[in-house]
């Protein structure tokens, strides 16, 4: 099963989000509410909150599958990011992943000296951390504290199993229908350097903060994740 390999907000906003007004900056509690689905299959509902004072924020996610799939140990996931807020958006302090009934990793982002800690599997190493790294989930919300700019986005994204490079083109707008209602958003298309065997779209709500409303996943296989 693949489906909670993809970390990232999947698919439909219902609830707060329709409700919520539109702002300079999002409310201090947001919560998201996605169905995510592979090739059409209903097989997980997630749920993901926001909160911030305008300094700090936190991130938490919790995935649990549906149906046959909520027998399933790895149906379920908890993430969650932590760390502060500046002018170019938000900055990770830490970033932790549990899948199932499995260990916890962990992500710190040790700033002073530009170090990545990576705590896996009772295992602890450390890389260089590049300037302006993102976690799973701060790179999803970070659009709603800086919204996207230029034509495309460039960004290393860390996790307990290292960092790695992507590129984003701005592919414009498009309305776009899910169970909240019809959102003017703007589009993200993951650019793939040589062997990169995985397509990313996402839609940011344009008039909601740029928060994330959908995100779909193809795999080489053809495999769809929205």
């Amino acid at each position: 099963m693949k489906p909670l390999a993809v970390l990232a907000p999947l698919a439909t906003a219902i609830g707060a989000l329709a409700m919520a007004p539109a702002l300079a900056a999002p409310p201090h509690r947001v919560t998201l509410h996605y169905d995510v689905s592979q090739n059409g299959t209903a097989m997980v509902e997630a749920a993901e909150t926001l909160e911030h004072d305008g300094r700090n924020y936190r991130i938490h996610t919790e995935w649990q599958g549906k149906g046959m799939f909520a027998l399933i140990a790895r149906g379920k996931a908890v993430r969650s990011s932590e760390g502060t807020i500046e002018a170019r958006g938000l900055v990770p302090r830490q970033f932790r992943d549990q899948r199932g009934d499995g260990p916890v990793g962990v992500a710190r982002f040790e700033w002073s000296k530009k170090v990545l800690v990576r705590e896996r599997e009772g295992r602890t190493e450390s890389e260089s951390l590049p300037e302006q790294a993102q976690d799973r989930l701060s790179f999803s919300y970070g659009f709603a504290f800086a919204p996207p700019a230029g034509r495309e986005i460039t960004v290393f994204i860390a996790d307990p199993k290292g960092i790695s490079r992507h590129r984003y083109a701005v592919a414009g707008r498009e309305t776009l229908k899910t169970a909240a209602g019809e959102f003017e958003s703007l589009k993200l298309v993951k650019q793939r350097d040589p062997g990169d065997e995985r397509a990313t779209e996402i839609w940011l709500a344009v008039k909601r903060n740029y928060l994330p409303i959908r995100v779909l996943v193809i795999e080489k296989d053809g495999t769809r994740l929205d």
